[in-house]
């Protein structure tokens, strides 16, 4: 997952493209390919719907502030994070300090290899398995697995990657579910990346608010990656929850 653990270089992305997001603080914008809730096959009121060539998303605030309050509590008393050699990610064959906390949890039997770490979830806790059915209820969608990140701050980032890996079903998508602190999300097309890029699109960037859901649908992962930049300004914690649905082992 993390190809780059770059941030401060991502400082400017936050003034390029469109924003998105309004509630807790976040001012929005209408992103470029956005197309009004009513239309579209999420028809479910006050979802968002952002498009560009090979971008796929919807978004929408899922929780109300005293919910996602409670959850957040939750998530910070019952979560258990990685320690040691877990909290250490490969990048380029060096291995560096993992911005961030991570955890995992989920079905047995499930393997998830990301920066050069082969993790197997721990079983799923009430507070994780309330998010996951809310997303499910309301989407259709079935995750047997997820990638918690913890960022105490905005220092704490994760830089841009694409959720590709070989145990991911085929065509699924991604609930990105965000407590706490506002922070932004960044888009990038895998054609422009690079001090070279082969084209010039527009970074999109949104900003995710507490509560609220991201579904990340097919094809963007092929086309896009995404990044949390650093954002010096934050000074609280954010927790992330993405749902995926993860191939058994054979």
């Amino acid at each position: 997952m993390d190809r780059f653990l770059k941030g401060e270089e991502q400082e400017q992305t936050r003034r390029k493209g469109a924003t998105l997001g309004e509630d807790e603080g976040c001012p929005r914008k209408r992103p470029r390919g956005e197309t009004p809730g009513n239309a579209t096959r999420l028809a479910v009121p006050n979802w968002r719907h952002i498009r560009a060539e090979g971008l796929d998303c919807d978004y929408m605030v899922l929780f109300g502030k005293a919910e996602a309050d409670e959850i957040f509590q939750q998530l910070e008393e019952k979560v258990e994070y990685f320690a040691g050699a877990l909290a250490r990610v490969q990048v380029f064959g060096k291995w560096h300090n993992v911005p961030r906390k991570q955890a995992t949890y989920g079905d047995a039997g499930l393997t998830y290899t990301f920066s050069g770490l082969t993790l197997s979830p721990k079983p799923w806790i009430p507070v994780l398995e309330r998010v996951r059915d809310r997303v499910s209820g309301l989407t259709g969608q079935t995750f047997n697995f997820v990638l918690v990140n913890r960022y105490k701050d905005g220092r704490d980032h994760i830089g841009e990657h694409r959720d590709d890996e070989r145990e991911l079903a085929p065509r699924s998508p991604i609930a990105s579910v965000s407590f706490g602190a506002c922070r932004d999300f960044c888009f990038r097309h895998k054609d422009s990346r690079g001090k070279s890029p082969r084209r010039r699109l527009e970074v999109v960037s949104l900003q995710l608010a507490h509560g609220s859901l991201l579904m990340m649908n097919h094809p963007t992962n092929a086309h896009w990656y995404h990044s949390l930049p650093v954002r010096k300004r934050v000074l609280a914690p954010r927790i992330n929850l993405t749902f995926r649905k993860i191939l058994p082992k054979k």
